[in-house]
């Protein structure tokens, strides 16, 4: 379901291939700044009610804060006109429990602001991971082709949980300081319009100053957050393969290409940090060179008569007000960006290209019957303009077992991808049951499939919600009678809680056991259709014997795609099909392929001889 507050753009991009980068101008730049704030404030309008009651709150809070030195101005010339006369103590009582009632009122106020701003944040970041979540299982296989598993994980951690603690941070601070800014000029004015002038003046230099290191900033916190994608894109990828790093002593090159990307992340973040950090110092000297000059020009109205003591003990902390904004506001503005650029990279992921919508297909399989056909396929990846596979076509009559042998490269895992749906054919039709998969939702090809691939996959759950994954109204007796069948129920009853195990890293089970799960697995999916890619691959040949069983009696009245490498296991399969370079060249039984001495021949007999 797409997120009904922010509405991606440009998610479908022109033909030839995924969006390549380019240069960006800095013009580009800053209305890719812009419009990355636009789409988040688009995120963040179900919570406009709470965002205007925080804002509310603020300037609340603020007007109040303003207020007290007037308060205190007056409290100053009731003390210095009674010094003579004579304190009127219930006026200056009065003035000081209004003061503090001012500043607890304001207190709260800031306290209910504050509380609103971390609900609110932290809703618009549960929602996003949402997003994200939502949009990995909507984006084609072609994006993960060409994207690291490290950079997807560091969007929906790192980049997510920077938006919601710079906007946690920043929009309070910056909307109070903002009015205290304003309300502190306000006010001055209304005060003085001579030293208002002076600390205008002082200060005018903090404002060019900050804008300035604002527009050199923002290009190193981009920069920050896409090298902190590749490192832990890097750091995924040598964590995933550490058994053969260690193995090929590739250590070194590890550390190497690891160094880079570190040194990369710490090259852009030191100048972000940097530049934005060089805003306080300059703001705090700001602030006080303000004061200076308004104690200085102060000092010389009040000799002259102008002004009275009371209106330079006002100006002092109107000038606070005045400069200490600008240093909040340089840290808000800072987070901003951090916000900024890792809202870029989010919302580039968002709007990536997604599968076409199937919402309106409504082809059914009625009669299930297996029988699948592949007319003159034509495939290519997206990110390539070479051609996998050229002119495919095959019957695979129900109940078959087709059987699709040739060397790496072939294109044979290639068509099953394609027979799943999982890449789009650019040319030709496969029909299931004489219906075009293109003519049904991919939910519905999924559903008449079961797979067993090369690569294992199991979650960190317990063994019986591995076996039944997605499978519903599973009895233990049918879970039970595949584990036998695969000869892994022994093991399992000698795990610590048998089938109700926990499979985590202290459960260490081999390949092949791991293997042995999947297969039993699609055995208790029990769908019309079997897809067998070298499953056999990572067991011992007393196990895949057995398997091999277990796997006879599973395909019986299923059509079955078995790819294998070793020709021996699929001796017995009802259709042969020899692909190479992404086209048929022969096809038929084992027998008859044998007879042909073709390059099948060649392939089965060169599993024989040490020689070939």
């Amino acid at each position: 379901m797409k997120n009904q507050d922010y509405e991606p753009q440009n998610t479908h991009r022109p033909a030839g291939g995924p969006p390549g980068g380019r240069r960006a101008h800095s013009g580009e730049k800053a209305k890719d700044l812009i419009g990355t704030w636009k789409k988040l404030l688009r995120y963040c309008k179900k919570y406009g009610a709470a965002l205007a009651i925080a804002i509310l709150c603020a300037i609340a809070g603020t007007v109040l804060t303003l207020i007290g030195p007037d308060k205190l101005s007056e409290m100053t010339e009731l003390i210095t006109q009674g010094i003579m006369k004579g304190i009127d103590m219930n006026a200056v009582a009065t003035i000081g429990i209004t003061l503090v009632c001012f500043y607890a009122a304001g207190y709260l106020l800031s306290a209910v602001q504050g509380w609103i701003m971390a609900t609110v944040t932290q809703r618009v970041s549960e929602k996003m991971r949402a997003d994200i979540s939502g949009k990995i299982n909507r984006l084609p296989m072609w994006y993960y082709n060409r994207t690291t598993t490290g950079d997807v994980l560091s969007r929906i951690t790192n980049d997510v949980d920077t938006i919601g603690q710079s906007l946690n941070q920043s929009i309070g601070n910056l909307v109070t300081s903002v009015i205290l800014f304003a309300g502190s000029f306000i006010m001055m004015l209304k005060t003085n319009g001579i030293l208002t002038a002076t600390a205008v003046l002082s200060s005018l230099l903090g404002f060019m100053l900050m804008f300035a290191i604002m527009g050199r900033s923002q290009k190193y916190f981009s920069r920050q957050q896409k090298h902190l994608g590749k490192l832990n894109g890097h750091i995924e990828e040598i964590y995933a393969g550490h058994t053969v790093v260690k193995a090929y002593n590739g250590e070194a090159d590890a550390i190497t290409a690891f160094d880079e990307r570190n040194e990369k992340l710490r090259d852009s973040g030191f100048k972000a940090q940097c530049l934005s950090g060089m805003m306080m110092p300059i703001m705090n000297f700001i602030g006080n060179l303000g004061y200076v000059a308004v104690c200085v020009v102060g000092s010389a109205l009040a000799l002259n008569g102008t002004i009275h003591f009371g209106v330079i003990v006002a100006f002092t902390m109107y000038v606070r007000y005045f400069t200490q904004p600008l240093s909040q506001i340089a840290q808000a503005m800072q987070a901003l960006q951090s916000a900024a650029a890792a809202g870029e990279r989010v919302f580039e992921f968002l709007e990536a290209e997604e599968m076409t919508d199937e919402s309106g297909k409504t082809a059914v399989l009625e009669n299930r019957q297996g029988k699948v056909e592949f007319r003159h396929v034509q495939f290519g990846y997206e990110d390539s303009d070479q051609t996998i596979i050229h002119d495919f076509s095959a019957v695979a009559e129900p109940g078959q077992k087709i059987a699709i042998v040739g060397p790496t490269g072939a294109g044979k895992t290639t068509m099953v991808n394609l027979l799943m749906r999982f890449h789009e054919i650019q040319g030709g039709e496969i029909l299931i049951d004489g219906v075009s998969t293109k003519a049904l939702t991919r939910e519905t090809v999924h559903a008449q499939f079961c797979m067993v691939l090369q690569d294992t996959w199991l979650f960190e759950g317990t063994v019986r919600e591995n076996l039944v994954y997605c499978a519903e109204g599973i009895d233990d007796e049918k879970m039970k009678q595949a584990c036998k069948a695969v000869g892994l129920d022994h093991f399992i009853r000698t795990l610590p809680k048998g089938y109700d195990t926990v499979l985590n890293d202290q459960i260490n089970l081999s390949q092949g056991q791991k293997q042995q799960l999947t297969i039993a697995r699609a055995m208790i999916a029990d769908k019309p259709m079997l897809i067998l890619d070298e499953a056999t691959s990572s067991v011992d040949t007393r196990t895949e014997q057995q398997i091999q069983k277990a796997m006879d009696q599973l395909m019986q009245g299923r059509t079955s795609f078995v790819i294998a490498h070793r020709l021996s296991t699929i001796k017995n399969a009802d259709l042969i099909l020899v692909m190479k370079n992404g086209d048929i060249i022969e096809s038929g039984t084992h027998e008859q392929l044998l007879q042909k001495n073709g390059f099948y021949a060649e392939l089965y007999n060169s599993q024989f001889d040490p020689a070939a």
